[in-house]
């Protein structure tokens, strides 16, 4: 019998037959992804294609206007793959072609927001050398799910490791990122041993979109905020077979993890966050008057409040319009690609490490399959609307009730982060901490930044989680 902490996706004592692939054919599609390091994806999807064709369960993503979903009440776990039609990306370079630029900026800086020769130069290569079917096909390589939970569909990657007894671990992306700011992460995670690790540091790997994101179905009532789901996530992690798993997030990925642990649901062995709410309640609204520091204040401290503090009086636009217009905003990051272009990679420019060089870390073919996933799922509005439901400070420990976490909580400050969290913060906003590390390299993107180290933190931090 196999340990309960890992279950194999196929062995679902309750799942209905013919709901999952065969046995034998997932778990080689899935190991070889964790062997591989991605190497090779291509034989692993032959094998799950089959499997899915076969089981008579798959989901093909069309474009934004595709409404295939279950049936209410259905929750089988369907193969999915990605075929956006190439009307949909003659449109985009259409639309990029016909755009009628703003005169330049009158500074010399980005204080104005994104200069204007930036971002014709990114449009420009989005609108003739961009090649979508490179991240498209590479997508499609992975073991890629979709299932509906609590009325909406949730799209997911699911990669297992080849190693055995690998720890469960469901990791949740921000905006303006996606499923993608992971996708490198996967192979150091699932498979250790050729990335520096060794096999008792392995993990099994679950990425879901959010609803609203990505391949994940828009929500069309209201209440999809991070507590509702962190509900679906360990809905998601139990339907997978998982017992007992680990949850990691950034940016909404770190509300949605601490959303988990305050319902601390059966099974939760942890969680670890790189954006977490620090600030101490009686430092919120100075930070957000834009006052001086008050007196006092250890060096980190302080500069962790001047960080916020700037960061609330001039770079916070665009959360006032989510949090406030998310339909309003949306006709634009919906209609116009070059709006959703400028809106993403304003974030994109300022938020990976260091400041203002994002081709330099993540590579422009990156930038723009992010910016591409948001325009062919048409879900500029959709995931903005997240912010609406998510009306707090995400920085504040009262805000998001952090002295209510009981389970153990995992803490990596990176460099570029919005802010860095002070350790004397981290350890009043969680009194469960007892992971706590200050890394030297990647920003508010880690995981798509520096996912080798990302990894490295993640074996161990949720080390002493793993007996």
């Amino acid at each position: 019998m196999s340990d309960p902490t890992t279950p194999r996706h196929a062995e679902q004592a309750s799942a209905p037959a013919g709901l999952m692939p065969g046995r034998r054919q997932f778990l080689a599609s899935s190991a070889l992804v964790g062997a591989s390091g991605l190497g090779l994806l291509q034989f692993a999807t032959e094998a799950s294609a089959a499997t899915g064709a076969a089981a008579g369960h798959r989901s093909v993503y069309t474009g934004p206007s595709d409404a295939a979903t279950a049936a209410p009440g259905d929750d089988s776990i369907r193969e999915f793959r990605i075929a956006i039609p190439d009307a949909v990306l003659a449109d985009l370079r259409q639309r990029l072609a016909k755009t009628r630029w703003p005169d330049r900026e009158t500074v010399r800086d980005t204080s104005q927001g994104v200069q204007l020769a930036t971002l014709q130069s990114l449009c420009r290569d989005w609108g003739t050398s961009y090649d979508w079917r490179k991240v498209e096909a590479r997508l499609n390589a992975l073991p890629q799910f979709i299932t509906q939970i609590d009325g909406v569909d949730i799209h997911f990657i699911h990669v297992r490791s080849r190693h055995p007894d690998a720890l469960p671990l469901v990791i949740t992306h921000g905006w303006p990122g996606s499923v993608l700011e992971m996708v490198q992460a996967i192979g150091p995670l699932t498979d250790p041993t050729a990335h520096g690790g060794r096999a008792e540091d392995a993990f099994d790997v679950v990425i879901p979109s959010i609803p609203g994101y990505g391949f994940s179905g828009r929500p069309t009532e209201l209440g999809w905020g991070p507590d509702r789901t962190a509900k679906a996530w360990d809905v998601l992690m139990k339907r997978l077979g998982y017992t007992r798993y680990v949850s990691q997030g950034g940016d909404h990925g770190s509300v949605v993890s601490d959303a988990l642990a305050r319902q601390k649901p059966a099974g939760l062995l942890g969680i670890h966050v790189n954006m977490p709410p620090t600030v101490p309640p009686e430092l919120v609204k100075g930070i957000n008057s834009g006052d001086a520091p008050p007196a006092g204040l250890a060096p980190d401290e302080r500069l962790a409040f001047e960080t916020l503090a700037k960061f609330f009086g001039r770079n916070a636009a665009y959360g006032a319009l989510m949090v406030t217009r998310p339909q309003t905003i949306g006709y634009g990051l919906c209609d116009s690609p070059v709006m959703l272009a400028a809106f993403l990679y304003e974030k994109i420019f300022e938020w990976t490490y260091p400041s203002g060089h994002p081709e330099a870390i993540l590579g422009r073919d990156a930038i723009l399959d992010d910016l591409t996933l948001y325009w062919v799922t048409n879900t500029g509005a959709a995931s903005s609307r997240f912010y609406w439901e998510n009306n707090n400070n995400n920085f504040s420990s009262a805000h998001q009730h952090t002295t209510e976490i009981t389970v153990p909580v995992a803490v990596t400050v990176f460099p570029g982060e919005i802010y860095r969290a002070p350790k004397s913060w981290t350890q009043r906003a969680y009194p469960s901490l007892y992971y706590f590390n200050e890394v030297d390299k990647g920003g508010h993107f880690a995981t798509w930044e520096q996912p080798e180290l990302f990894a490295a933190e993640m074996r161990k931090a949720f080390k002493p989680l793993r007996g």
